[in-house]
């Protein structure tokens, strides 16, 4: 992430992190969490084993797995303090600390070692990276052999009437309902517009393949407001 993106990006989800969660379930239309279901349904991190979460936020994909996995380990790792501490007070909330520890890092500066995790997932981050490149190779490095990384990603509809209708909600009402819901219209025009700039999922497949993944797919939901990218580390 370059040096002048990364102060913005920090403060926005600090601002909105105490009305994160409400607003993801009020844009979504309730969607956001059967989204999450479907990225770690493509990741199957197994049983026993260890995952990442990239810029967890309020840890809803790290509790996810914990609630329905009690024997894996999940590292959650965000840059922004303030959503940090609502996902810490979720996984205290629901009795899951001991399966769920949350990090403050820069998903460019992850400290952890190579091969580490039997699973990587980042949903909604890696649209906020510039350096989307480097970001795979690190998620890449940080996978053992053979294991995934999930990528949830908003994408814009490939139907030209949905894609009209997205536009329409997504660059005139959106701001508003931010606005009125989180006090923030900057937060939610800048989320369609980063949206708009998106690689198309051939695209980012393609950058998932040079980066070293195999078997890289990609599945649209929801009429392709969504997708659910993943790749895999091929054995050694």
């Amino acid at each position: 992430m370059r040096k002048p993106e990364l102060p913005f990006i920090r403060h926005m989800f600090n601002h909105i992190s105490a009305r994160y969660d409400f607003l993801n379930r009020v844009i979504s239309l309730n969607c956001d969490q059967s989204w999450r279901r479907r990225l770690i349904d493509a990741v199957s991190p197994p049983a026993g084993g260890r995952v990442l979460d990239v810029a967890c936020g309020t840890a809803d994909v790290a509790l996810q797995i914990a609630a329905g996995r009690r024997q894996t380990m999940v590292v959650g790792a965000d840059f922004a303090l303030g959503m940090l501490t609502v996902a810490q007070r979720k996984i205290e909330a629901d009795g899951l600390g001991q399966q769920i520890q949350v990090v403050a890092a820069d998903a460019l500066r992850l400290p952890f070692k190579n091969g580490l995790f039997d699973g990587v997932t980042i949903a909604f981050g890696i649209r906020n990276i510039m350096d989307r490149p480097a970001a795979l190779q690190f998620f890449y490095n940080q996978l053992k052999p053979g294991a995934k990384l999930g990528i949830l990603e908003l994408s814009v509809p490939g139907h030209a009437w949905l894609k009209a209708l997205y536009q329409l909600y997504a660059l005139r009402l959106l701001p508003k309902i931010g606005q009125l819901l989180s006090g923030s219209q900057a937060a939610y025009r800048y989320l369609p517009e980063s949206v708009l700039k998106f690689p198309e999922p051939p695209q980012m497949a393609a950058m998932m393949r040079r980066a070293g993944f195999a078997q890289v797919a990609w599945l649209p939901l929801t009429g392709g407001v969504v997708c659910v990218y993943v790749g895999t580390r091929p054995d050694a």
